[in-house]
């Protein structure tokens, strides 16, 4: 466990002080019109709201897990900071959403995402101050949503511990990028077609780098699961991530 909270500091420290042009998914500074800033900024605030009171009930009743709630953070921050080059300029990049998710439930991952991308767009140039709150909603809200939805629907299922974790990773990370276009189809619908046009044109933008980094982003979160389940049983019993059984 300290090795990898080693390894995973270090790339983020890597990470800070490299310079290179950004062109993340994030909504950039300043794209979209401030009726639709504010408008995502008033919806997050219940989920952040809840997002608190589950990390301070977590700590609470389990004040050992505050590594795990780092670890989780960190994770989120350093694959969410790996661009790849996608077409039209932009890049796509693996959001890390879903070990939260999948330990400490979407409500929680909402505020660990929203501290990642608070300080991306501070030091990382990714997203902005003023699109904030619409990629709090698609990243760290949406995404952990459907990742909790999917793991919980996976275990329930009977689906094996690793499928369901590469699952709910997988699926987490592509349904931040659909909910990503969603709201930039609303904010600037087409001429031509409307919404349904827009919508079409900015999911397909990142479709072809997206799926492969979503297949990817799922392989690494079963590695760093069943890491945790060999060192951490204890934890992942604790936060009732695991049954008895399942250990």
């Amino acid at each position: 466990m300290k090795n990898l909270w080693t390894k995973l500091a270090y790339f983020g420290l890597v990470l800070l002080f490299v310079p290179k042009k950004a062109y993340a998914m994030h909504i950039m500074e300043g794209y979209l019109p401030i009726a639709w800033a504010i408008f995502w900024f008033a919806l997050c605030l219940p989920f952040l709201i809840v997002g608190l009171r589950s990390i301070k009930r977590t700590v609470k009743d389990n004040p050992e897990s505050k590594m795990l709630l780092a670890l989780a953070g960190a994770f989120s921050f350093v694959l969410s900071a790996l661009k790849i080059p996608s077409v039209t300029g932009s890049c796509s990049h693996p959001t890390g959403a879903g070990l939260g998710s999948v330990l400490f439930g979407p409500f929680a991952m909402s505020i660990l995402g929203s501290i990642v991308l608070l300080f991306q767009s501070l030091l990382l140039a990714h997203g902005g101050l003023t699109t904030l709150g619409a990629n709090i909603f698609s990243m760290a809200i949406v995404g952990p949503l459907i990742a909790y939805g999917v793991y919980k629907s996976c275990m329930k299922l009977s689906f094996s511990f690793s499928i369901a974790v590469f699952l709910a990773a997988m699926l987490g990370d592509l349904g931040t990028y659909v909910m990503t276009s969603i709201q930039l189809a609303l904010a600037f619908p087409s001429e031509v077609g409307g919404f349904f046009a827009s919508f079409t044109k900015f999911s397909g933008i990142f479709a072809l780098t997206q799926i492969p980094l979503a297949i990817s982003e799922g392989l690494l979160t079963v590695i760093v699961m069943n890491f945790l389940r060999k060192y951490n049983v204890q934890e992942l019993l604790q936060l009732r991530v695991l049954k008895s059984k399942e250990s």
